[in-house]
């Protein structure tokens, strides 16, 4: 599957503060894509401009290579962080109405409400009034609703908020599902254990710019730092294995005559085989992983360093 979404130079300013500097990035179809980026950084503007409730300063919009306009919304689905439940509305009453804002008739509304009011066994809620409801259920009918038309392109805005680690789990499940089904997401979340298990790639907004964009496991490649970890069963001078093959010792725990250590390799030249085949001449390997960077790792040493170079 090719390229679905791509934002091309988008800039929007506001009186005292620039929100977006010439953003640019793709989308390929069938993806889970991550937006992040700090509090402030232009994540909720360009969100905005994707689902023409904001227009740009500068710069287009294209989905499947057409310009994206007013009519174009019907193929957006979009959950806010900000929820925009009526209260006083019953549930049923309120998720047929917003259907039907988005295209479909009343009769095929109900049709799917019901699959999916089923599927999360919240039947009993139909006749219930939104501020009846807690926040985390609130939040199930919103991505309810969001979905339901079976739009091109889901944006969801934080959409774990209020959710308990159960129901968090159902909507991580209907992610992927969806992302099988060949549907396109784009997840702008601070949850960066989320974003590891589900998004295929991301782009990271900070001070109004794109720093950083790319494939999860290639960023993480990219951000590694020569360390591993190994358990072994043996008895062994560490002190000197670091010396002889030229890695510094993060951390070494031993208990009876079990080793669990931590290393960073400091000549790269020193191959992870060379230091396999140094340990098994004086142990018995247990594990051996090389430890990549965490996207929450990576999130705050790119946007700390951007700061640090702002003017």
């Amino acid at each position: 599957m090719g390229e679905l979404l791509s934002i091309e130079h988008i800039s929007k300013a506001y009186a005292t503060k620039v929100a977006l500097n010439e953003v640019s990035f793709s989308v390929n179809e069938g993806t889970i894509f991550g937006l992040l980026g700090p509090n402030g950084a232009g994540k909720t503007t360009l969100i905005r401009i994707i689902n023409q409730i904001t227009v740009p300063d500068e710069g287009n919009i294209w989905l499947k290579g057409n310009k994206v306009s007013v009519d174009d919304v019907i193929k957006f689905g979009y959950l806010p962080e900000e929820r925009g439940l009526y209260k006083k509305m019953k549930v049923g009453e309120q998720a047929l109405y917003l259907a039907q804002l988005k295209g479909m008739s009343r009769k095929e509304a109900l049709r799917e409400l019901k699959i999916w009011f089923d599927k999360f066994e919240i039947a009993s809620w139909w006749n219930k009034k939104v501020e009846e409801l807690s926040k985390g259920m609130q939040q199930k009918i919103q991505f309810i609703i969001s979905v339901l038309h079976k739009p091109s392109v889901i944006i969801f805005d934080e959409p774990f908020t209020g959710l308990d680690p159960i129901n968090t789990g159902i909507i991580k499940d209907e992610l992927l599902q969806m992302k099988k089904n060949g549907v396109t997401i784009m997840l702008s979340t601070h949850n960066m254990a989320s974003v590891e298990e589900l998004c295929d790639e991301i782009v990271l907004i900070n001070s109004s710019q794109n720093v950083l964009h790319g494939k999860v496991m290639e960023i993480k490649q990219r951000f590694k730092e020569h360390v591993y970890e190994i358990i072994f069963e043996g008895f062994v001078n560490v002190i000197e294995m670091a010396q002889r093959y030229q890695y510094e010792i993060l951390q070494h725990t031993e208990s009876d005559n079990y080793h669990k250590i931590r290393l960073r390799l400091l000549d790269t030249s020193v191959s992870s085989n060379m230091i396999l085949q140094a340990l098994v001449q004086v142990g018995n390997i247990i594990s051996f992983h090389e430890v990549l960077p965490g996207m929450d790792e990576i999130f705050i040493k790119v946007v700390n360093e951007t700061k640090n170079t702002q003017p």
